[in-house]
């Protein structure tokens, strides 16, 4: 599975998520959940999030891929540049 994720810690929350489940359950999990945990986690947060999968045809590696770039694109997101600044166009475009 391929997924990816975007987001933009903006105070501007809001999801886009173009995943669809093939099953109405990862063992005991509601797939409908997946999204709900993003949209709370955006809001919450105030983060624009965009979720997408790109291909998969198995739920549970698509959780994971879903997890995972949610993940590395976290990590990126508030991770400070080499001069010590949060990476930012706020107020200057």
């Amino acid at each position: 599975s391929l997924a990816t994720c975007n987001l933009d810690i903006s105070n501007r929350p809001y999801l886009v998520f173009n995943v669809d489940f093939k099953t109405p359950m990862i063992g005991d999990l509601d797939t409908q959940m997946f999204k709900e945990f993003f949209y709370a986690f955006a809001m919450n947060a105030g983060i624009t999030l965009h979720l997408n999968l790109i291909y998969g045809s198995n739920d549970h590696h698509i959780a994971e891929a879903l997890f995972k770039a949610f993940g590395h694109a976290l990590k990126q997101g508030v991770a400070k540049s080499e001069s010590g600044e949060v990476l930012s166009t706020k107020g200057s475009l």
